[in-house]
């Protein structure tokens, strides 16, 4: 015995789509739209100027970034027609005089300290060793 299928299925034909224009359900004849609600026109303004933030929030930030991109551009116009070597020398110049800088403030210090230290107990006698 056969086995039964759904529908008419014989070889040659094939199933009628089902979104055919022929299968569609026609619209029903209501009245037609007069236009939007009052409701409906406010949440479109609503949409539209969230829409319309969203865009300017957008342009501000691709503004900024490209200021941001100028700038880099600017900043080290000195030094267009260095050699990478030579970048890499004048950022390590910028380390070594920030830590000559400290090296000497440490240094100053300790010898103010010390010289506190001589007074105190050399010459006042606050401590006595």
């Amino acid at each position: 015995m056969a086995k039964r299928t759904r529908g008419s299925n014989h070889p040659g034909q094939r199933r009628p789509d089902r979104h055919s224009p022929a299968r569609q359900q026609p619209r029903p004849a209501g009245r037609p739209s007069q236009g939007l609600s009052a409701a409906e026109e406010a949440r479109a303004a609503e949409l539209e100027s969230q829409i319309v933030a969203q865009e300017r929030a957008s342009t501000q930030s691709v503004e900024r970034s490209r200021e941001r991109s100028r700038a880099a551009d600017l900043a080290p116009a000195g030094r267009r027609g260095m050699s990478p070597l030579a970048v890499r020398a004048a950022e390590e110049y910028a380390y070594v005089s920030r830590d000559v800088r400290r090296i000497l403030w440490v240094g100053g210090s300790m010898i103010g300290l010390l010289g506190v230290f001589f007074v105190l107990i050399d010459i006042l006698h606050v401590v006595t060793v």
